[in-house]
């Protein structure tokens, strides 16, 4: 679920980036672990997070970085435009950020079924560094396919046993790369999947929204086996590729709250029948105006025992106030929010002059002043 028709932002100054090769990348990146950030793990009690080593507790506070002002999304710019990301992080951190979403595509990390794209890999390693210098956690989001001229055809045409099996070799490859960092949050599996299997389903793609697909079917037949079934089934085998390589860092699947728009609708893979392998639960909201307790109520649905974070949330049809609400009740049962950041500051949204960059620099005041707790610590702790 995302924003339609976001606003339009301009980026400040490109660069050339040169390419070097994988081995000094995983390298640097083995070194992070050194350089002062502490892991972020479940609480002993299951009911929150915490920095690994001081025990302090941690709320996530944070943005995703899904696409610039021209709808690209990160690995369309990065390698030509690297200052752009380093400026923007700085600005996510100065708004009181401690969390940054990022959205990668299976395309752009999978030349083939079985070859991983090693230059991307390599701006992976580059991405973990700029996080640890600018003290943010990276939210790592995978197997995007949000622009669908960008999806290959040997993908598309994978069955599902095949096409998992690529997803899983996709996260392996990332989170041999994460593992050895303290910069990561979690890996989340993939943007809101759902299980198909209804006879018109015939593209592994949902349905459009500004231009990109951020829904994705993870089967598209069922074949008389239950939708928990294929849920579970699916969480393993991603999971299981990344214990692999990273025994250690968190690992979530962000989800759509159809109770929302079915009321009792079952919080899918947050059932306990297929929650098991995911260590917090990750879901996505956007209150409509007047619906604050009806959100909040489907919002307890997921409680499984486990942390919950509002991985995205904007005031896209309630408004900042009653958004902000929902925000300030949830804390009695999520452990934080990640909301969105496009790449333009608070000034430069109220120049734009338009009622898009209003909202965008308003709302990005409100998440800037309440990024302190009211006993006046961070969020993370």
């Amino acid at each position: 679920m995302r924003i339609a028709n976001p606003p339009r932002f301009t980026f400040r100054s490109p660069n050339r980036w040169m390419a070097i090769s994988l081995i000094p990348v995983l390298s640097q990146v083995c070194m992070l672990a050194a350089c002062g950030m502490e892991p972020v793990r479940v609480s002993p009690d299951g009911k929150g997070f915490v920095l690994a080593n001081s025990g302090k507790p941690f709320r996530v506070w944070g943005v995703n970085y899904d696409h610039d002002d021209a709808g690209r999304l990160i690995e369309d710019y990065w390698h030509s435009e690297w200052p752009t990301v380093e400026a923007d992080f700085a600005e996510m951190k100065a708004l009181g950020a401690n969390v940054v979403r990022i959205h990668l595509q299976l395309a752009k990390f999978m030349k083939s079924p079985e070859a991983a794209d090693s230059g991307n890999l390599q701006k992976l390693g580059d991405l973990i560094r700029l996080a640890e210098r600018t003290g943010l956690y990276l939210d790592l989001t995978g197997l995007g396919c949000y622009h669908k001229k960008d999806v290959p055809d040997w993908y598309d045409d994978l069955d599902e046993a095949s096409r998992w099996q690529v997803q899983a070799r996709f996260w392996k490859a990332i989170a041999a790369i994460g593992s050895q960092s303290h910069a990561i949050f979690c890996y989340d599996l993939m943007n809101e999947p759902i299980v198909g299997g209804a006879k018109s389903d015939k593209d592994w793609l949902a349905g459009e929204l500004a231009g990109k697909h951020f829904v994705q079917r993870i089967t598209l037949d069922l074949k008389c086996r239950k939708r928990e079934d294929v849920e579970r089934a699916w969480v393993e085998t991603l999971t299981d590729a990344i214990r692999e390589v990273d025994k250690s860092h968190m690992i979530t699947v962000g989800v759509i709250p159809w109770g929302m728009v079915f009321p009792g609708a079952k919080p899918h893979f947050y059932m306990p029948e297929t929650t098991g392998k995911l260590d917090f639960v990750s879901v996505h909201f956007y209150p409509k105006k007047g619906e604050v307790d009806k959100a909040l109520e489907v919002l307890k649905t997921y409680e499984m025992g486990k942390p919950i974070v509002i991985e995205e949330i904007f005031p896209l049809a309630a408004g900042i106030e009653e958004t902000g609400e929902f925000i300030s009740k949830s804390h009695e049962f999520a452990d934080g929010i990640v909301s969105f950041y496009w790449g333009a500051t608070i000034d430069e949204n109220e120049k734009k002059g338009d009622i898009k960059g209003a909202i965008v620099a308003s709302w990005l005041k409100w998440f800037r002043q309440n990024s302190l707790e009211p006993d006046g610590k961070k969020p993370g702790g």
